[in-house]
């Protein structure tokens, strides 16, 4: 079988149901479901199948892939979109060969720089796989200059979070698919041609207990009739949603409304009939709209001295609000401080300029810089 008279083709439906067959018959983890982000491809020679190869979602989780790529947890999962697993790999019986599955998987490098973006609208900067060492060594990995960067803990995510007792460690390989894949993937703030959908940042099980503690202090507006939700838990949530790149009421009660039940009690929500509730979008903005500015103000910075400590830069940025002017014809000026791996609004300044200087001089952005901690 001459390698270059092969053939690699994205399996189109009506063959998915035969795709499904051969790998239930002859891969030793059976078929996948097609879920989310997944691309099926078939290598034919002579119009016979020689091989499957799937590429799908990565894994959440993946201690030493995350420690090769260097990202922060926060920003982990709003960027694995841009890397994809190669869940199976199947050469049919009778077709085995030498080169043939490094020949393969250059093919389908190449194929996915293309195939990807026109499928799911955002490019691929990274492959990664999981190799059974009890059954295989990775030699087809090494061979198609895919990297080994350690041993996963042995653990498989289930329906209700994490396996509890932990199978045999996978080795974990990576396939970088552009050179400045890790620079691009840990930067302080995303290209836009790397963006995709709504934002997916994330705070750990840590973040969400402390947070209620925050606004233990401050007094609660609403009656006490009728009350369900306490006011820590309310902007708790609420903080954690912003924090998450929710902007608006109806997304901040969208992204609660989504919390698992585990993550729920850690923000010390209502227990009710064996079950954790959270607020609804009526109950959060009332809230928000009634709580005193000047003590949630003092809450979020004392948050803001504790968690600030993760971002290395701040970008300080100023703009001239166009036709902004007061009572006195003064012009506003805004000032922000940012920081780059939070994406978090530290400070946030409001002057106005004397009446000479609003009229002298156009509209424009003041210069922003960045300012290294």
């Amino acid at each position: 079988m001459n390698l270059r008279e092969i053939t690699l083709d994205i399996v189109p439906a009506s063959d998915e149901a035969r795709f499904r067959r051969l790998l239930d018959a002859h891969h030793y983890l059976g078929g996948l479901p097609k879920i989310g982000q997944s691309l099926w491809y078939v290598a034919r020679w002579c119009e016979a199948w020689v091989a499957l190869i799937i590429f799908s979602a990565p894994a959440l989780k993946c201690r030493p892939r995350d420690t090769w790529i260097g990202w922060d947890f926060r920003c982990q999962y709003d960027r694995l979109h841009l890397l994809a697993n190669n869940s199976r790999f199947l050469i049919l019986p009778g077709y085995h060969q030498p080169n043939l599955a490094s020949y393969l998987l250059s093919r389908c490098e190449r194929r996915l720089a293309q195939d990807w973006p026109a499928r799911f609208g955002h490019p691929l900067l990274l492959l990664e796989t999981f190799v059974d060492p009890t059954r295989f060594r990775g030699t087809i990995y090494r061979a198609a200059n895919w990297q080994a960067v350690g041993h996963t803990r042995g653990f498989r995510r289930t329906q209700g979070g994490y396996s509890a007792v932990p199978e045999t460690p996978k080795q974990v390989f990576v396939r970088p698919l552009v050179v400045n894949a890790r620079t691009r993937l840990t930067q302080a703030l995303l290209d836009p041609t790397d963006s995709h959908g709504g934002s997916k940042r994330m705070i750990s099980a840590d973040h969400m207990r402390s947070l209620p503690a925050f606004f233990a202090d401050i007094p609660d507006p609403r009656r006490a009739q009728g009350r369900r939700h306490s006011l820590p838990c309310v902007l708790a949530l609420a903080t954690a949603a912003t924090l998450c790149g929710m902007r608006g009421y109806k997304a901040i009660a969208q992204w609660v409304d989504d919390l698992s039940q585990s993550a729920r009690a850690r923000f010390g929500c209502r227990y009710r009939q064996g079950r954790y509730e959270v607020p609804c979008t009526f109950t959060i903005r009332d809230v928000l709209i009634r709580v005193g500015p000047g003590a949630l103000d003092q809450a979020l910075k004392r948050h803001n001295a504790l968690y600030a400590e993760a971002d290395e830069a701040l970008a300080i940025d100023g703009k001239i609000l166009c036709n902004a002017i007061d009572e006195d014809g003064r012009q506003t000026h805004v000032m922000s401080v940012v920081g780059h791996q939070s994406q978090t609004t530290f400070a946030q300044k409001k002057s106005a300029s004397c009446p000479a200087q609003a009229t002298s001089k156009p509209s424009r952005p003041m210069k922003s810089a960045p300012f290294c901690r």
